[in-house]
């Protein structure tokens, strides 16, 4: 483990009973405030409970069975099988209200938090990992639940039934409760041991679980280089390895359980014989009455059980700590797009213009090596058509998602219509763009979910005249289910056109103002792009587009070519000008490409 993976550690077990981060978890359970308060006078109801049964018995013994009165003892029976049917309806109502709020509260942040993930800027998702956003806003919020189902308020009533039952302990017999409680001195120093250790073996279980998953998912995703390379026996003992690590993590955590609570059954019993040795001497004595002992016995295993479940629920508590601060954590990224939304309503014509624009990836640390693009001035007429060409890492993609602000420029200005695009609402900007990929992303889901993205106002018959005209309507109707024929995760069933093809659709159907292509037609067969250039000129015909172009065929019907090199515009204009240029990138491009022509 890094030295910065164990101070972040350390920090956040360190912040585990932060009552300011309690008190921010505490403000979820305002819209539920009458079942929470509901939750913790039930709590106090079952400890009176509790407290009533061994007082009862005693009564029983003093005054019932000493005297042989059968009716009192009928009705001291009967008195005890209220209180226990009494109990085990609020017993009931304890656990569902509990365990509601704490699946209503994790509902409520979830919900939060993935609203707030989804309007983050793509910079975050650049340099944070998948894995980790999954298990926050999964994983972490689950074990948020237990703060309330098996948390803070059962530990409230632990605390509240110890306190109560030697108060009257005390007030019974301080004689009697000293010999009983002479154990539990023993009884805490054990508890605490075994919280601090069953803690850090539960944090060493987390970190094997997540190495696990971790190599689990890399692997069944990158399974065909595995099987490729021929190295599944390799990779079977690197995961062997970890899986070893696995068990031996969750072994130690079974070695504290193990060792601890036949300790605490030891210290219970051990209370017990003196409480028996001594108050029996005392009944022999006739210094106190039969009924006190029995009193005092029933009360010892009640006294010891919230003890004993103290450490593991204290530590419970701990871990929903810990994971709501990391939740807390993404809730308090500042990084999304800022949305002024000044200009709402724009009817976009799709007149584009960059002035002087200048970004990179990383605003801390920009010098003259971290600029992606460098002063890029441009403009596109309403409906017409750029294509944009250069070596890869040049700034090409970089300008479409500068466009559609999934980015911001650091210096200059992108307009749309004479307006800056800051100014737009961003939903109604990234609206009027329709983007059709190099790597087409689908959902696991229908062709026709994948394609309205679930907007109610484009029906299937506009789904189906759409995918004539891009005739895509072929492939389709020869799949099981046509429109509703599921592709599974990203798409795998289909081949890269039949995913691009559905992805012009998916554009044409939402009638974008400004068409964006990534182009990329060099791993798909002739008939399938043959169909995707017919689909390139149907969709962006009308329209402002941008096809980022790969193959210079796709281009040949656009009105201006732009030439990008180290993130700088080195030659701009009409295809047929640039091949005029001596020496000219674009005419080099287009040698190397059509040599053999």
């Amino acid at each position: 483990m890094s030295k910065a993976n164990s101070k972040e550690k350390k920090s956040v077990s360190g912040k585990a009973f932060d009552w300011e981060l309690l008190k921010r978890i505490f403000t979820y359970t305002k819209p539920y405030r009458p079942k929470f308060y509901r939750a913790v006078f039930v709590t106090i109801c079952l400890t009176a409970l509790a407290i009533s049964r061994p007082l009862i018995i005693r009564y029983t013994a003093d005054h019932a069975i000493k005297f042989n009165d059968l009716d009192l003892l009928t009705k001291c029976a009967f008195a005890l099988l209220t209180v226990i049917i009494v109990e085990a309806a609020l017993q009931y109502s304890n656990i569902y209200l509990t365990y509601f709020l704490g699946q209503q509260i994790i509902k409520d942040m979830r919900n939060q938090l993935y609203k707030h993930v989804i309007r983050l800027r793509t910079q975050y998702f650049d340099k944070t990992p998948v894995g980790m956003v999954v298990t926050r806003t999964v994983s972490d919020i689950e074990s948020l639940s237990s703060v309330f189902s098996e948390g803070f308020i059962v530990i409230l009533g632990d605390l509240f039934t110890i306190l109560v039952f030697m108060i009257i302990m005390l007030l019974v017999n301080w004689k009697l409760a000293l010999v009983s409680m002479s154990t539990i001195p023993v009884l805490m120093i054990a508890t605490n041991i075994f919280k601090n250790g069953i803690k850090k073996t539960f944090q060493d279980v987390r970190n094997q679980v997540a190495k696990l998953n971790t190599f689990v998912q890399e692997h069944i995703t990158g399974m065909k280089i595995v099987q490729v390379f021929n190295r599944e026996e390799q990779e079977y003992k690197k995961f062997e390895s970890i899986n070893k690590a696995h068990r031996d993590a969750n072994i130690r955590s079974i070695f504290y359980y193990s060792v601890f609570f036949p300790v605490v059954e030891m210290l219970t019993s051990i209370s017990l014989a003196l409480l028996v040795f001594v108050g029996g001497m005392k009944v022999m004595q006739q210094s106190i009455d039969l009924g006190n002992l029995l009193f005092f016995t029933m009360l010892i295993n009640m006294l010891f059980r919230p003890i004993r479940f103290l450490a593991d629920r204290l530590n419970t508590l701990q871990m929903g700590m810990v994971a709501a601060e990391r939740v807390f954590k993404v809730l308090d990224t500042q990084e999304q797009i800022s949305n002024t939304a000044q200009i709402k309503g724009h009817v976009f014509k799709g007149h584009i213009v960059f002035k002087n624009v200048w970004f990179a990836y990383n605003d801390a640390e920009i010098d003259a090596r971290n600029w992606i693009l460098k002063g890029i001035s441009f403009e596109i007429q309403a409906g017409e058509k750029l294509a944009i060409v250069g070596s890869t890492g040049s700034g090409k993609s970089t300008i479409i998602n500068l466009l559609g602000r999934y980015y911001e420029f650091q210096k200059g200005e992108i307009l749309i219509d004479g307006i800056d695009i800051r100014s737009f609402d961003i939903d109604e900007l990234r609206s009027s763009i329709g983007m059709v990929l190099q790597d087409v992303f689908l959902f696991s889901d229908t062709i026709y979910n994948n394609i309205t993205l679930f907007d109610d106002s484009i029906t299937l018959s506009k789904v189906q005249a759409a995918a004539r005209v891009i005739h895509a309507d072929r492939f389709i109707h020869a799949l099981e289910g046509q429109y509703d024929y599921n592709v599974k995760e990203r798409g795998v069933t289909l081949s890269v056109g039949q995913r691009q093809l559905i992805a012009f659709i998916r554009a044409y159907v939402h009638k974008p103002s400004i068409f964006i292509l990534d182009e990329a037609t060099s791993s798909i067969d002739t008939e399938s792009e043959f169909l995707i250039q017919q689909a390139t000129e149907i969709v962006s015909k009308g329209r402002t587009s941008i096809i980022i172009a790969h193959r210079l065929a796709t281009i040949r019907n656009a009105e201006k070519v732009m030439v990008l090199e180290h993130g700088t515009i080195v030659e701009f204009g009409h295809p047929d000008d640039l091949l005029e240029i001596e020496d000219g990138k674009y005419k080099k491009l287009f040698s190397l490409q059509y040599a053999d022509n």
